[in-house]
């Protein structure tokens, strides 16, 4: 066996017995080089990570010029450091009033955390909502609120008083009650197989919190910064939440989460206790550096457009009559092909080919399409073929 893969499989604690194994050695744009020659086109982005692409010039020049100032110097929220200020006001910038600050941490699953956190604080309650077939990551509030008992039965016990409704359903809409904190959604359901919910739904879902005094928290960490077509989700609605919950494309491909409320509301966290919620690494300068370049780029490269039009693209290049529906918001899509054998075949097939693509935890019959935004016509076109002649029978 080669010493590298070896030392991947033994050393390097696995998540599946199934590995792609791909042995990477460069990223540029929207191709990923592996250590034998091959280069794939990357439909995944790390999962709706590197919605920039790999490598943007602006990100590697932001992250190089501030490597060359200082890295960790004190945990989060002791010093001033002129990367976490910038990116805060610039990003506060594109949001509603009430969203005006915000708390750098490491993942969108520990800002899921701080903001439960935050919404027991501020209500004085302890109920929590999550709604059928979400996902809102892997540490126990997370997990709690996500709806995959396949991923939650060897956990238990998770947090207490946790309840489920269902996604745009408005009759479980009167499930939420005075006794609820807060309710966390996901404005379209991601794992679940890219779910869009009628805009109808999440307004009176932010009416029903506003009646109950129920904070509305929204889980924006795969659909942030331009990925459906709008800079964040929320947009394509109206709805305004209390809670804002940012991850994964945040820190521009270094890992970065942040949880965005009112000045009032975050305030609560400083005192009584004092430190109310802390982190080492939280705001690293670094993330902040590659986070405010990419925002910059998202801006300047017109990305959120791009990722509407080129989203209708693959919608009209895949018609295949293997191919049910496909449905999402801007490069935020899924395959929908009913069986989930044949989107491990199309999805193998694709790598075969030279086009990354991958699956659903939670929607094992579709398969993902969330490309870089930079993605070009020619590379959707590419993707397209290669997909259509995945899907042929044998």
């Amino acid at each position: 066996m080669d010493p590298l893969r070896e030392g991947f499989l033994y050393h390097l604690a696995q998540t599946s017995g199934n590995p792609l194994a791909l042995d990477v050695v460069s990223a540029e744009g929207c191709w990923i080089s592996t250590r034998d020659g091959r280069r794939y086109l990357d439909l995944v982005a790390g999962l709706a990570v590197c919605n920039v692409g790999h490598r943007h010039p602006r990100v590697v020049k932001a992250i190089r010029e501030q490597a060359d100032r200082y890295l960790h110097v004190i945990p989060y929220g002791e010093f001033i450091q002129e990367p976490q200020v910038r990116f805060a006001e610039r990003l506060t910038s594109l949001l509603p009033a009430s969203l005006a600050s915000v708390y750098f941490v490491n993942s969108g699953t520990e800002a899921i955390e701080a903001a439960l956190k935050l919404a027991k604080r501020a209500t004085g309650r302890t109920r929590l909502i999550g709604c059928r077939k979400s996902y809102h990551g892997s540490t126990h509030g997370s997990l709690s609120l996500t709806d995959n008992e396949a991923k939650k039965y060897r956990n238990r016990p998770l947090l207490p008083d946790t309840d489920h409704i269902g996604f745009d359903s408005v009759q479980d809409l009167g499930l939420i009650d005075d006794r609820t904190a807060a309710v966390v959604v996901e404005p379209i359901q991601g794992d679940a197989g890219v779910r869009v919910p009628s805009v109808t739904w999440l307004q009176g879902l932010r009416q029903r919190c506003d009646e109950t005094g129920a904070l509305f928290i929204l889980d924006e960490v795969q659909t942030g910064f331009g990925r459906t077509g709008k800079r964040f989700a929320f947009e394509h609605s109206g709805v305004v939440p209390d809670i804002l919950v940012l991850g994964k494309a945040l820190g521009g491909g270094l890992p970065m989460g942040a949880f965005i409320s009112s000045l009032e509301r975050m305030a609560m966290l400083s005192h009584e206790p004092l430190l109310g919620h802390i982190t080492t690494f939280g705001g690293h300068p670094l993330a902040c550096a590659a986070g405010l370049a990419a925002l910059e780029v998202l801006q300047a490269e017109n990305l959120s457009e791009r990722a509407r039009s080129l989203g209708d693209r693959f919608k009209m290049k895949l018609n295949h009559p293997g191919i049910r529906e496909v449905r999402g918001l801007g490069l935020m899509l899924a395959v929908e092909l009913g069986d989930a054998d044949r989107v491990q075949r199309a999805v193998h097939r694709c790598l075969d080919r030279g086009v990354l693509g991958f699956w659903f935890l939670s929607c094992p019959t579709a398969f993902r399409i969330a490309p870089p935004l930079t993605i070009s016509e020619s590379e959707v076109d590419l993707a397209c073929n290669v997909i259509l002649k995945a899907i042929d029978p044998d």
